[in-house]
Parts: C-alpha cells; sequence; structure tokens
C-alpha cells in the first residue's frame, strides 16, 4: 500500500511537471498540474486521447473549488454538500485562470473531489488541483488496479501509486449545471435517484451530439480485442465459436462458454461493479472469439454498469 513518502515524491513529480497515476474510489487515474500547460498535455500524449476530449479537475478540499468557477448555483452546491468527497463530478462554468487545453475549449469545467485518501493526500502535498483521465489508453476499459495501469501505459508514466483495487470499481456520475436545467451527462458512481432525492428533476436526455464535449462520453470507450454482444437466452448463442461469458449471477448452464466471469456470486450491483472492468479484461485476454454479457437490473447503479457496457458493445 502507499507511504507517505511516496505520496510526497509523487507530489514532487507533479510540481515539476510530471504525470503521475494515482487511486481513486472509482478508477485509476492520471493526473497532472492543473497550471502548467506542457504537463496537461502530457496525459493526453500518454493516453492517445484527442486533444476534443476535455478532462476532469480533481481537487482535495472544498475551498479549492470557488477560484475554478465562475459560479456555483444552488442545486450544485446541494450535491456537492451532500456527496463530496465520492463520485460525483460537477460541471460548472469555468474561470480562465487555466488553459484551455483542460476542458477543451469549452465554457464549462468538470469538477470532482474524489473520497480516496491517497488521492486527496496527493492533491494536497502538490499545492495545486490535479487534472486527470483514467489511467488507460484512450477508449480501453478503464483500470482499477494498478497492474492495469501498467498494462496499458507501460513506460508512458514514471510514478504509479498502488492503493490496491478501486472500492467502486466505475466511474463518477457527471451533472452538468451549464444550462438552467441540471442535466445528467453520465451514470456513474452515484445513483440518479439518489440526486434526484436531493435537487430534484434532472434532465436524463442528453442532446444529440452533446456529450461528445464532456469527459467520458465516447461510445467507442471499453474498446476490446474480442467482440462483445449482449445476450438473454443461451439458445441465441452463435455455433461454432470460442465463446465468452460475462454473468452477473451464476448460471446452471455453462457448458457452452469457453470462459465465464460472474460479477457477483451473490447478485449484489455494488460488488458487480467493482468486478466490471477487471473481469472484462480477463475475458479480453481469453482465447475466445466471442464476448457476450448478461444486463444486469436497472436499478441503482446498475444503470451505469449497464451503460458500460452497451458502449463496450457498441
Amino acid at each position: 500500500m502507499v507511504n507517505n513518502d511516496q505520496i510526497r515524491r509523487a507530489a514532487e513529480a507533479i510540481r515539476q511537471g510530471g504525470i503521475v497515476a494515482f487511486p481513486t474510489e472509482t478508477v485509476y487515474c492520471l493526473g497532472a498540474d492543473l497550471y502548467n500547460k506542457s504537463a496537461v498535455a502530457k496525459v493526453f500524449e500518454a493516453k492517445k486521447r484527442p486533444k476534443f476530449d476535455p478532462l476532469i479537475v480533481h481537487i482535495s478540499d472544498r475551498e479549492q473549488l470557488d477560484p475554478l468557477v465562475e459560479s456555483i448555483p444552488q442545486k450544485a452546491k446541494t450535491l456537492i454538500e451532500r456527496f463530496w468527497p465520492g463520485g460525483l463530478t460537477v460541471v460548472l462554468p469555468k474561470k480562465d485562470t487555466y488553459h484551455d487545453i483542460v476542458t477543451a475549449g469549452m465554457i464549462g469545467v468538470s469538477v470532482r473531489l474524489p473520497s480516496n485518501e491517497t488521492a486527496r493526500e496527493l492533491i494536497r502535498n502538490a499545492k495545486t488541483p490535479i487534472v486527470v483521465a483514467a489511467a488507460n489508453t484512450f477508449g480501453n476499459v478503464s483500470p482499477t488496479t494498478a497492474q492495469h495501469v501498467r498494462e496499458d501505459l507501460g513506460d508512458a508514466v514514471e510514478i504509479i501509486l498502488d492503493d490496491g483495487p478501486c472500492t467502486i470499481g466505475i466511474e463518477t456520475t457527471i451533472v452538468s449545471f451549464l444550462e438552467e436545467e441540471p442535466m445528467k451527462l453520465r451514470p456513474g458512481a452515484i445513483p440518479l435517484d439518489e440526486i434526484e432525492k436531493a435537487i430534484g428533476p434532472v434532465r436524463r436526455s442528453v442532446p444529440p451530439g452533446y456529450a461528445s464535449f464532456f469527459p467520458g462520453m465516447s461510445d467507442h470507450h471499453y474498446t476490446r480485442r474480442n467482440i462483445m454482444m449482449f445476450i438473454d437466452q443461451v439458445e441465441q448463442l452463435p455455433q461454432n465459436m470460442h465463446i465468452g461469458l460475462l454473468s452477473f449471477k451464476p448460471m446452471e448452464d455453462i457448458t457452452p462458454f469457453t470462459a465465464v466471469e460472474v460479477l457477483s456470486p451473490g447478485g449484489d450491483l455494488n460488488e458487480a461493479a467493482r468486478n466490471l472492468f477487471s473481469a472484462l479484461r480477463r475475458l479480453d485476454a481469453a482465447d475466445i472469439d466471442l464476448i457476450v454479457a448478461q444486463r444486469v437490473p436497472e436499478v441503482g447503479i446498475g444503470i451505469a454498469i449497464n451503460d458500460r457496457l452497451t458502449r463496450a458493445c457498441h
């Protein structure tokens, strides 16, 4: 696990313009000094991420938010008080105190305060907000262990803070406050029904093309070596293929499958979320031709799981 000396060395690397991979409760992230343009560019280069896909800013405490944004609507304040630190990202009107490369020229900035203490200590020691993206190659399955980061990025990142597996294992929920009506951009760690209990109705439909201007919204995220599709019944399986199964709970008949990954033996959606990306990676590494997946119940964090599975099948 991570010790204070490792955090201090990682923070110094960020202050010197380097990039560091570190854990959050959702996924492992690749971070750089928000105010160092060349350092931010290294995040894009390491990930092979297109410059039109903006990044998320991580802060260590609520006081770091005000210098980043022009205004904070009351409903955004309510969500911040309720869900920070935690798995919520809010999009707010940005100030012009940092380079447009962070936001891909958009008027809004995406901000989050993680609950993982290693992440927050890193930001505190770096003495600057950290601009981040998932610590993987662009479009790949998000990393939830340090080993995933090593497999994806190799020598592109010098320092990886290994804090064990992520406790949530699925990315943040993103809510935009750039319009008068709050808008859900991405389902994630915080279920939307909990958000609506706090602030009332949230727009759930995103205008065509709108999502492409915000982090982690591409339909081509979660790409894999193997083809992937949804399956409802074993009878629907293609013939004469080596097939891997990604199931929510154990199935009685697994004979048609070459490899099987069960997200939660007890049918727990939070456990399924923690296991999702690791299971996808293992299936993709298996000697199979096709991955078939079962949808999970469309409630709570299950909505976010199905969203990731849908994009993996894109």
